[in-house]
């Protein structure tokens, strides 16, 4: 990747708030900004519920099906 592309999406991810810069002489320093993704980690984890939720009953409906084949 060039170095103009990389540094525009580091521009883009502190723009949003996910990380901070310093620039010190010719190096620049980035850290990621505690906290910032709690707010989707909090989405990850209801998207996981749901979904684990529906394999559970996809997983009980197969299992049904196979044991209705089977009679």
């Amino acid at each position: 990747m060039a170095l103009p592309s990389f540094m525009g999406h580091l521009k883009k991810l502190e723009d949003a708030g996910l990380i901070s810069s310093e620039k010190h002489g010719r190096t620049r320093i980035c850290d990621m900004t505690p906290n910032a993704f709690t707010p989707a980690r909090h989405w990850l984890s209801e998207q996981s519920a749901i979904w684990e939720g529906r394999l559970d009953r996809l997983d009980d409906y197969v299992t049904n099906l196979m044991k209705e084949r089977n009679r």
